[in-house]
């Protein structure tokens, strides 16, 4: 839990029961056009198929869901099982008040605890606050695909960073 003046975050595991509110969140992301290349919000059973079943965190204040944050398997090979991908959403009212540093340092130590030694984030370039936010946490840009993808007609450049388990070695 952490507290600023008036602002208190819980975080939590979220399940199916949060997926209304977690794929809001999620078409909140969508509308930005710097968060994802998906255009469409995933049924719970598609979503819940492509992430990891454990690491899954909300965060709550004033029993609002205000944002989420999960782990999607980057391989099915055995080698890979302890390297993951990232997803971080806020709730647009609840932007720049230090939410995404909450849940991304629990799914952090989440991660840790379930034996993942590496996480990754491959975060549109110019979505600076994102990428300010993971290397204050400790991950190291270690390069970016150029024009990976396009989104409504247009070419987008991906950072890509990592971030490297001090515990699991």
């Amino acid at each position: 839990m952490a507290t600023t003046p008036g602002f208190t975050i819980k975080t939590a595991p979220f399940t199916e029961k949060d997926w209304i509110t977690i794929s809001q969140i999620y078409k909140e992301g969508i509308t930005t056009g710097m968060a994802t290349f998906e255009t469409q919000i995933p049924t719970w059973n598609d979503w819940n198929a492509l992430h990891i079943k454990t690491c899954r965190i909300k965060a709550i204040s004033n029993n609002i869901l205000i944002g989420w944050a999960a782990l999607s398997p980057v391989s099915k090979r055995e080698v890979y099982k302890g390297v993951a991908e990232i997803s971080i959403y806020i709730s647009t009212n609840y932007r720049k008040l230090g939410v995404g540093k909450i849940l991304l340092t629990q799914l952090i130590n989440e991660s840790e605890k379930a034996g993942f030694w590496t996480l990754q984030a491959g975060i549109f370039s110019h979505n600076k606050a994102s990428i300010a936010l993971h290397k204050s946490l400790g991950f190291r840009e270690i390069g970016y695909r150029e024009k990976i993808a396009k989104l409504n007609n247009i070419w987008y450049d991906n950072t890509i960073l990592e971030r490297r388990s001090k515990i699991i070695v």
